[in-house]
């Protein structure tokens, strides 16, 4: 029971996380340690479904066996409710509000870098070349201006979300920010609040199909190349702290600080709060769940990470 409503209020953190522009919820997964567990999940879910479609009953049951449904379930709860209460409470925040909401999400950020860089462990010459490169990526792409579209075709809808979809499984790569990028971020909130179900359902389905294709990849990639995924999602976070800069115009163009210059610094501090209190519950739970003959979730955040296959880097 307890293990659960955990799990619940996790995926809930990571909704909420998903209907602000600039968040990742991929960051957040990452910061309460639970970002291995449900990309490996969510892998072998994805290899369950392929080898059912071709007809391999057996291997189809030992992969979804290997789904962490207890963890999987109760997270997929939390995250659809977040995202449904996000859309009528979270956004029009962000709207009125936008030095404020963005000031509290980039002191939450830049504290959050710092899990993903310690679970790196060493950092060499080209840990830190690569954290660059992905860092200026990032930083570009969040430059992007907003795009604005009226009335998407259902096709437009599924080939969104499959773009959008990936950066759900990316720390540092916000859903929303790329929907709000090629100008369907609106159109999408309106249609969760207007429970417009034909655009739900191509939606899930285009985020169905990317996310399949993605997630087989990065588990591949976390398997196999820990050390230096680790390194390139620290530099995604880090730059897209660009896009969670208080202080921009509606073309996304940084500005200088304004007169609300303390407020935004306390403000980001108290975002820091809110990550630092979040890695300090991570480990309390972990004790928690540990001391009562529960399975701590994999993939702590405060650990560096650990690969039968680390050994190869």
């Amino acid at each position: 029971m307890l293990r659960g409503l955990v799990n619940v209020v996790r995926g809930a953190l990571i909704g909420f996380a998903e209907v602000v522009p600039g968040v990742s919820g991929g960051t957040i997964a990452l910061v309460i340690g639970l970002y291995e567990t449900l990309i490996g999940s969510a892998a072998a879910l994805v290899k369950g479904a392929l080898a059912l479609l071709r007809g391999r009953v057996d291997d189809a049951r030992a992969r979804f066996a290997e789904v962490r449904w207890s963890v999987l379930l109760p997270v997929g709860v939390g995250m659809v409710t977040a995202v449904v209460v996000g859309a009528a409470v979270l956004e029009p925040l962000v709207a009125e509000y936008p030095v404020a909401t963005r000031a509290v999400f980039f002191g939450l950020v830049v504290v959050g870098v710092s899990v993903p860089a310690r679970m790196v462990g060493r950092w060499d010459g080209r840990s830190f070349v690569l954290a660059g490169a992905a860092a200026a990526a990032a930083f570009l792409l969040t430059g992007l201006p907003p795009g604005a579209v009226s009335n998407p075709s259902l096709v437009l809808v599924a080939a969104s979300a499959a773009l959008a979809v990936c950066a759900l499984a990316l720390p540092g790569v916000s859903g929303s920010f790329l929907l709000l990028s090629i100008g369907m971020y609106e159109p999408t909130i309106a249609a969760v609040n207007d429970r417009d179900l034909g655009y739900l359902a191509a939606f899930g389905l285009g985020a169905a199909v990317g996310f399949a294709s993605f997630v087989l990849l990065l588990q591949w990639l976390l398997s196999h190349r820990p050390r230096i995924t680790l390194v390139v999602l620290t530099g995604l976070m880090a730059g897209s702290l660009r896009a969670l800069w208080p202080w921009q115009d509606d073309d996304r163009t940084l500005l200088p600080p304004q007169d609300d210059l303390l407020a935004a610094v306390g403000l980001a501090l108290a975002g820091a709060g809110i990550i630092l209190g979040l890695v300090w519950l991570e480990r309390r739970l972990a004790g928690v769940l540990h001391d009562e003959g529960l399975d701590p979730l994999a993939g702590s955040a405060t650990a560096p990470y650990s690969s039968p296959r680390s050994s190869s880097e």
